[in-house]
């Protein structure tokens, strides 16, 4: 019997920028998440015992390897004012996960 399995941390760093915006726009994340997400769709529709997928990460945080200078989150986060704002990549895998399956 295999084993059940978890994506746990998936996401990627980019130099995010916010221009004042409701939404920041990140094309690159969009596309990053929407393959593995996809991938881990058609890993379970192949018999993965695939229970969930987790983004890593919800807010943009210090990070050991790159400080303040890349972005991993599905929020940007306005380090001076801590504002946090929706980005592109978070509407996007909102609306992924509600009609998933």
């Amino acid at each position: 019997m295999p084993w059940p399995l978890y994506v746990t941390e998936n996401g990627a760093a980019y130099p995010d920028l916010w221009t004042g915006g409701a939404v920041v726009e990140d094309p690159e994340r969009v596309a990053y998440l929407e393959a593995h997400v996809e991938a881990a769709l058609r890993a379970r529709e192949e018999g993965v015992d695939l229970r969930g997928y987790f983004v890593w990460s919800l807010m943009d945080n210090f990070e050991w390897a790159f400080g303040y200078t890349r972005r991993f989150g599905l929020y940007y986060v306005d380090f001076p004012t801590q504002r946090r704002i929706p980005k592109r990549s978070a509407l996007w895998y909102r609306e992924k996960v509600r009609a998933f399956p």
